[in-house]
């Protein structure tokens, strides 16, 4: 069978920080990561095979695929069958205010409770912003109120939300040292400070955290440098200016790094935005 990876990123021209990306993949397997975005995706054809949320999970055809923010997983066609899906990724700071307004109580760190979905309401919406993104002839008005469709669809999906699970103390302190990661992402921040910053030894801050986010403290650092690079690449950021202010060895480190999430090298997502 003809091997085929093709990877199309389009931001919207209206909603900063709306993303829409259609997938083609056949022998392409991402690595662990996660986004600082939610995630919604659509299995069109094929199957989608993938680990997250402590558990492996297969999405077939016309399921729902939902990652929160920061949730760490992988990804890679499931079967000989060319793997399609349409994933769509929106930035908290768009998504919580339309959940709010939809009725979720509690929309500050959000999260969605199911990995995997099927329900003909949101897969449709989900598409249709797609489309609307990737079809350019719209309006702010129409993309904004498709958004809150996917934000009321979820509200309904949920009922009325309990308190989220991250209010324990122990997972507020987590997300304490992830914000302090966050705000220092570009210092040389050692194990001793960050876990200083969650009020926890240092070997349990590690133990807990990786339960918390799937990841070590360090592969998130890395991560995140990841996603800040790669918004530096989307305004046109001179590549090796980029390799230096995210803290890469080299180019060829950043190439290995960037690869596995974005399924293209640094060079080319920049070419992929800027052509």
């Amino acid at each position: 069978m003809k091997q085929s990876n093709q990877f199309k990123y389009t931001k919207s021209q209206h909603l900063d920080q709306v993303t829409v990306l259609q997938a083609e993949m056949t022998d392409f397997s991402y690595g662990k990561h996660a986004h600082e975005e939610y995630s919604f995706g659509v299995t069109l054809t094929g199957r989608q095979d993938f680990y997250s949320s402590g558990a492996f999970h297969r999405s077939q055809p016309g399921n729902v695929i939902v990652f929160n923010p920061g949730e760490v997983h992988d990804g890679r066609s499931g079967v000989e069958d060319t793997l399609h899906y349409r994933m769509l990724y929106i930035h908290p700071t768009q998504l919580e205010p339309m959940l709010q307004s939809a009725g979720v109580e509690q929309s500050r760190d959000f999260q969605v409770d199911d990995t995997l979905l099927l329900d003909q309401h949101l897969r449709q919406s989900i598409l249709t912003m797609g489309s609307l993104i990737t079809g350019h002839n719209n309006t702010t008005l129409e993309q904004e109120s498709e958004l809150y469709q996917i934000a009321a669809r979820i509200a309904q999906l949920r009922g009325k939300f309990a308190p989220n699970q991250l209010a324990r103390k122990t997972d507020r302190l987590l997300i304490q040292a992830r914000d302090y990661i966050q705000d220092n992402l570009l210092e040389d921040l050692s194990l001793d400070e960050i876990s200083r910053e969650a009020k926890l030894s240092k070997y349990h801050f590690l133990r807990m955290f990786r339960q918390q986010f799937g990841i070590t403290p360090h592969q998130y650092i890395l991560n995140s440098r990841i996603s800040r690079a790669r918004d530096a690449l989307e305004t046109g950021a001179s590549l090796d200016d980029v390799v230096f202010d995210y803290g890469f060895t080299d180019l060829s480190h950043f190439n290995r790094r960037f690869k596995p999430i974005f399924g293209m090298t640094p060079k080319q997502y920049q070419q992929h935005f800027l052509s």
